[in-house]
């Protein structure tokens, strides 16, 4: 195992960081004070293809390794991470598990469309009473006459309001097991319930699904009719990693915030930088930030390649303990940034 770019990643990365720079820092503040973003913006990350990174190439998509994947999350974050959580939902666990589990037809259908980012994905597991105990959710379906029937209410649905296609979680109202279909607005009537108002991430979309006896048709079952759990944890192992790529972005672009401004700011005659009171907070910022980066990138690196276990914890522990880490250390690093702002800290 490696952990040493190439040169394409290099290139892919510093195109990420490119288009952070010039179509999403300078309306970041706008985004985040009208709660929504400009929807141009995922069609303008479909044009250079990071809405199709993890698509197959057959598909129109870049299908690039996770790490690369993880390193584009962390520019967007560094831009704006609402936008970063609204790709990594899309290109994350709704990519993977389409393309893992998806019929021929289903991945014709909507890979393009992926792919080019005319379509946005969601991921709807989490209900009301079913958060991390995601076994006790209780959207269920079942048979109408040759017709499965779909009801239920999910909630905390990133980028439920605009998706093209949701990828939903309900038991069988029988035998109890659970599995996953595919939702597509054009197909299949179903409500938009209420957008919350988050504490942070204000410009993402996170909204409620209301399922009332929706007909889901014949091709809408993705994978293995019960194997739904199976599949939502493993879209977790990834999502964890998207997770801890997005808090990476935010503590990095926190601690360039505050570093440049310590070089700025004069106070007793000397720049903020010159004591060392200063200097040993920005010390530990980026001593955080590079651990838990390569611990990301790691554990990325080790489920691309199929190994981990033994003496190691395998690849999704590590992908737990990246987004533990890299989750606690964005909360961290953001604090010490307002420190050593000040007074200016406190401000919007």
């Amino acid at each position: 195992m490696t952990l040493r770019l190439t040169d394409e990643q290099s290139e892919i990365r510093a195109l990420a960081r490119e288009f952070a720079s010039r179509e999403i820092r300078p309306f970041a503040s706008e985004w985040d004070a009208r709660r929504a973003l400009d929807p141009t913006v995922f069609s303008k990350l479909g044009e250079l293809g990071f809405m199709g990174m993890r698509a197959p190439e057959g598909y129109g998509g870049l299908e690039l390794d996770l790490v690369t994947y993880l390193l584009v999350l962390e520019e967007l974050a560094w831009g704006d991470a609402s936008v970063a959580l609204g790709l990594a939902i899309h290109a994350g666990p709704v990519t993977d598990l389409l393309q893992r589990y998806g019929t021929e037809a289903q991945k014709e259908r909507y890979f393009p469309r992926v792919a080019a980012g005319e379509l946005l994905g969601a991921f709807a597991l989490s209900e009301a009473e079913a958060g991390s105990d995601a076994r006790s959710l209780t959207s269920a379906w079942e048979w109408r006459g040759s017709d499965r029937v779909l009801s239920g209410t999910k909630k905390w649905v990133t980028n439920g309001g605009l998706a093209g296609l949701v990828l939903v979680f309900a038991r069988d109202s029988e035998k109890g097991r659970i599995s996953a279909f595919l939702l597509d607005p054009e197909l299949h009537e179903y409500e938009i319930g209420r957008r919350e108002v988050t504490m942070g991430l204000a410009a993402s979309e996170t909204v409620e699904l209301c399922l009332d006896q929706v007909p889901l048709g014949e091709d809408s079952l993705l994978g293995e009719e019960g194997q739904g759990f199976r599949y939502a944890m493993e879209a977790m192992e990834v999502g964890r990693l998207g997770i801890a790529a997005q808090a990476i972005g935010i503590a990095r672009a926190a601690f360039e915030h505050a570093r440049d401004y310590a070089k700025e700011r004069i106070q007793f005659g000397r720049p903020l930088s010159d004591f060392q009171a200063t200097r040993f907070k920005l010390a530990e910022m980026i001593t955080r930030i590079t651990r838990v980066r390569a611990l990301t990138l790691s554990a990325a690196t080790l489920m691309e390649e199929g190994c981990g276990g033994g003496e190691f914890p395998s690849p999704g522990v590590l992908a737990a303990m990246a987004k533990l880490s890299a989750s606690e250390g964005a909360v961290w690093t953001t604090d010490e940034a307002v420190q050593i702002f000040g007074g200016y800290g406190y401000m919007r």
